[in-house]
């Protein structure tokens, strides 16, 4: 029997989401997307509708993906789409190592060559992008980001909606905050607080006023 994958959010993000899908079995890829019905095709996969569209037909799919980079636009799009009979599970790349002891929450995607090590708690709706690890025992919350590239050492701590940007370190044990903001390359040695953003190496809070 056919499986079939709805996406919400034709992007690049999208397309890669698209394929893992395939590689795991899911023939049929639907899009759906508010710029619907401008936008009728990504590549060469069609988009069928908005996000309405999407409610309305949610639990005739068998897997729905939410391929938008806004964490919290990402995280409250999935929680609605669940109340109305979405089918959300994480969705694997097979080239991705993740530990038999590691735990992923519904709706999560890990790309490529990720890791994810023993007894690592990941949440919901997060996406661990392309070459990153995440370590043993660390734990994620709901909507988090980690960029491709990213390094998170043992025991690291994230918060809902946080996002850690391309090629950032966090050392071990660290606390990152929900809705925190680590940027490209940054090495994180300290704490960072809630909605903080930081930058650097070592990674500092980022003076808005320059």
């Amino acid at each position: 029997m056919t499986k079939i994958c709805a996406i919400l959010g034709a992007s690049g993000h999208g397309k890669v989401v698209a394929e893992i899908a395939e590689l795991n079995g899911y023939i049929d890829i639907e899009f759906f997307d508010d710029r619907w019905p401008e936008l009728q095709s990504v590549e060469h996969w069609s988009v069928k509708g908005n996000s309405e569209s999407l409610l309305a037909t949610a639990s005739s799919f068998d897997l729905t993906v939410i391929a938008i980079g806004n964490n919290n636009v990402r995280l409250e799009k999935q929680t609605q789409l669940i109340s109305v009979g979405a089918c959300f599970s994480p969705l694997v790349h097979p080239s991705a190592t993740v530990s038999q002891y590691a735990e992923l929450g519904v709706g999560t995607v890990v790309m490529a060559n990720a890791v994810i090590n023993p007894f690592a708690q990941i949440g919901d709706a997060c996406i661990i992008n392309t070459s990153s690890t995440i370590d043993h025992d660390c734990k994620l919350a709901d909507g988090v980001h980690v960029s491709p590239g990213s390094n998170l050492a043992g025991g690291v701590s994230v918060g809902e909606c946080a996002w850690l940007g391309i090629g950032s370190q966090v050392k071990q044990l660290i606390s990152i905050g929900s809705g925190a903001m680590v940027g490209a390359g940054a090495t994180v040695v300290a704490n960072v607080s809630n909605f903080q953003t930081v930058v650097g190496t070592p990674a500092k809070p980022l003076n808005k006023s320059k």
